[in-house]
C-alpha cells in the first residue's frame, strides 16, 4: 500500500519537475513535515528541538534547501476552505464586498464562513482560518533558517545567499499579512523561547520597518534568475522567489506606508525587466503555470490537483453547494464596464433554472481532479506593479504618468483610455481598476479598503446585503482565544 502511494506521488510530480528534482523534493517534504508540525505555537510555547535548528541541517545544500522548499509546499497544500495562507483569496473576500455566501447550506464549518461574511468574528469562531497561527510557525522556520545559514560555512556560497534571501522574503511576506489583518503584532526575530514567550504586540510602524528591511536585504542576495530545486541552475519554473519578487513586494510595502517615491522606483525596476515579465494580451493565459506575467507562483503539490482557487471557486452546473459555497457579489459584478474583457474571461456563470445566474471567479480554469498540472497559484504579478506605480505617481502629482500606467491595464482589458487631469479623479480610477483587476487575489480588496480609508462607507452599504452590522473595529480580525490565553503579554484587538 505504501509502495503504491509513493508511485502515485512520483507519477504526479513527473508532470512538473525532473526525476532528480523529484527525488530531492520527496526527501525534502518528508523532512519538512517534521519541521513545521513541531513549531505550531511559536510565540506562546517553548520552541521545540527540531531539525530546523539542528547542527547538521546547514551542513549540506540539500538539507538546507529542504527548509525553505517545505514552506512553499505547506502554503500550496494547506486547505483552502479551512485556513492556510492560500485562503487569503477566500476569507478576506468574504469579509469585503467581493464574495457572497450562499444561504442554507449544511456544510461543516458553515458558521465560520458566515462569521467572516457578516463581519461577526469573535475570538472563538475563526476556526481554521486563523492567519495568526498560519504565519507564526512559518516565521519560526525562517528565523531558524536565518540563524543556521549565517553560522554555516559548509554551504555553496550562492545557495547560502539564495536561502538567506528566501527566508527574509518569506518572513516579510508573512508579516505583511499579519500587520494588515491584525494591526500591532509581536515582532518575533528569534527562536529563543525566553525571548519570544513574553513578547507583547509591536507597533505597526516597527513591523513595517522590519518588513522593508527584510525585503531590502532579500533583493540584494536573491538570484535575478528563476532557479531550480538545487538553486544552482536557471529554471523555467517561477516558483522560487527572485530579487524581482522581493522588489515587487517591497514596492507594495512602500505603497502601503505612503512612501510614494520608493514605491514608484521599485515598481519601475520590475516593470523595466521586459525580458522577464510582460503583460499578456491573452487574459486566459495570465494564471497559467510560468506565465510571463508572473513574478512569483506557488506550485501545486496535492495529487491530481491544480490550484485551490479552481477547485473551490469554479461552480458546478448545479450551482453553489457544500463544496462550493461562495460566488461573486452583485456589487463586484456591477463594477465592471460593459466591454471589459476581464468580465468575459475571468468570470464564469451557471444558471440552475432560476431567474438569476450565479457568477464565480474564473481566473483559474481547472476545477477537476486528476488533470495535468497547467496552473499555479499566482501570488505576485506584473499588472499589480503598474497599478502600484500609477498610484504612487498620482500621489506625487505626476498625473499623466499615472494615467499612462493605468491605460496600459485598461487597454489590455479592451477598454478605452481615460483622460483625467486631477489627482482625486485619477486616484479613484486607480482604486476602481485595482478592484476589477485583482479581485479574489490574496485579499487585495479588503486591504485596499482599509488603507484607502473607504472601508466604513463601503461596508456600511454592504451590511444590509449581508444581514450584518458594521463597526469600524471590525477591519482588524480578532486574535483567537487560545493565543490570548497562552500569551503572557498579548492583548486582544479593541472591540472583541
Amino acid at each position: 500500500m505504501r509502495r503504491h502511494k509513493i508511485k502515485e506521488i512520483f507519477a504526479h510530480l513527473k508532470q512538473i519537475v525532473s526525476a532528480k528534482a523529484i527525488l530531492l523534493w520527496i526527501i525534502y517534504c518528508i523532512m519538512g513535515s517534521v519541521f513545521l508540525t513541531a513549531c505550531a505555537k511559536l510565540v506562546e510555547v517553548n520552541a521545540p528541538v527540531t531539525s530546523t535548528s539542528g547542527p547538521n541541517v546547514y551542513q549540506s545544500d540539500p538539507t538546507a534547501i529542504a527548509v525553505m522548499t517545505n514552506i512553499y509546499a505547506r502554503i500550496s497544500s494547506a486547505s483552502f476552505g479551512n485556513g492556510g495562507l492560500s485562503s487569503l483569496s477566500l476569507f478576506p473576500g468574504l469579509s469585503s464586498d467581493e464574495l457572497t455566501l450562499h444561504k442554507g447550506l449544511t456544510m461543516p464549518g458553515y458558521e465560520q464562513y458566515r462569521a467572516f461574511y457578516t463581519n461577526n468574528l469573535t475570538s472563538l469562531n475563526m476556526g481554521g482560518a486563523d492567519y495568526w497561527s498560519a504565519c507564526y510557525p512559518i516565521i519560526f522556520i525562517c528565523n531558524a533558517a536565518i540563524n543556521g545559514l549565517n553560522t554555516s560555512a559548509a554551504l555553496t556560497p550562492s545557495v547560502k545567499q539564495q536561502l538567506l534571501g528566501e527566508a527574509k522574503f518569506v518572513r516579510a511576506f508573512c508579516y505583511f499579512y499579519l500587520v494588515n489583518l491584525y494591526g500591532d503584532v509581536p515582532l518575533v526575530l528569534s527562536t529563543d523561547y525566553s525571548v519570544t514567550a513574553s513578547l507583547g504586540r509591536t507597533p505597526q510602524t516597527d513591523v513595517w520597518a522590519q518588513i522593508i528591511a527584510d525585503l531590502n536585504d532579500a533583493k540584494k542576495v536573491l538570484s535575478a534568475d528563476f532557479v531550480d530545486i538545487t538553486l544552482l541552475n536557471v529554471s523555467g519554473e517561477r516558483v522560487r522567489p527572485t530579487k524581482w519578487a522581493a522588489i515587487g513586494l517591497l514596492a507594495r510595502a512602500y505603497l502601503y506606508t505612503k512612501k510614494w517615491d520608493s514605491a514608484s522606483l521599485n515598481a519601475t525596476d520590475v516593470i523595466n525587466e521586459t525580458g522577464r515579465f510582460q503583460l499578456l494580451g491573452d487574459l486566459n493565459s495570465v494564471f497559467n503555470a510560468n506565465s510571463n506575467e508572473t513574478i512569483w507562483q506557488i506550485q501545486p503539490v496535492n495529487l491530481g490537483q491544480n490550484t485551490p482557487d479552481g477547485r473551490f471557486f469554479v461552480l458546478p452546473d448545479t450551482g453553489p453547494d457544500n463544496d462550493h459555497p461562495v460566488y461573486l457579489s452583485r456589487s463586484l459584478l456591477n463594477s465592471f464596464e460593459n466591454s471589459d474583457r476581464r468580465r468575459e474571461n475571468w468570470i464564469g456563470a451557471v444558471n440552475t433554472g432560476g431567474i438569476d445566474s450565479f457568477y464565480y471567479p474564473h481566473k483559474y480554469k481547472i476545477s477537476g481532479l486528476d488533470q495535468p498540472v497547467t496552473e499555479y497559484e499566482t501570488i505576485l504579478r506584473l499588472s499589480e506593479q503598474y497599478l502600484i506605480r500609477a498610484e504612487a505617481r498620482a500621489q506625487q502629482g505626476n498625473i499623466q504618468g499615472a494615467v499612462s500606467d493605468l491605460n496600459l491595464i485598461r487597454l489590455r482589458a479592451g477598454l478605452i483610455p481615460i483622460q483625467v487631469t486631477t489627482k482625486e479623479i485619477i486616484l479613484n480610477k486607480i482604486y476602481h481598476e485595482r478592484r476589477v483587476e485583482l479581485f479574489t487575489e490574496w485579499g487585495h480588496r479588503w486591504l485596499d479598503l482599509k488603507r484607502t480609508n473607504t472601508i466604513d462607507a463601503v461596508m456600511a452599504n454592504e451590511a444590509s446585503q449581508k444581514e450584518a452590522v458594521w463597526s469600524n473595529y471590525k477591519q482588524l480580525y480578532p486574535i483567537s482565544l487560545g493565543e490570548i490565553q497562552n500569551g503572557i503579554n498579548l492583548k486582544q484587538n479593541l472591540g472583541y
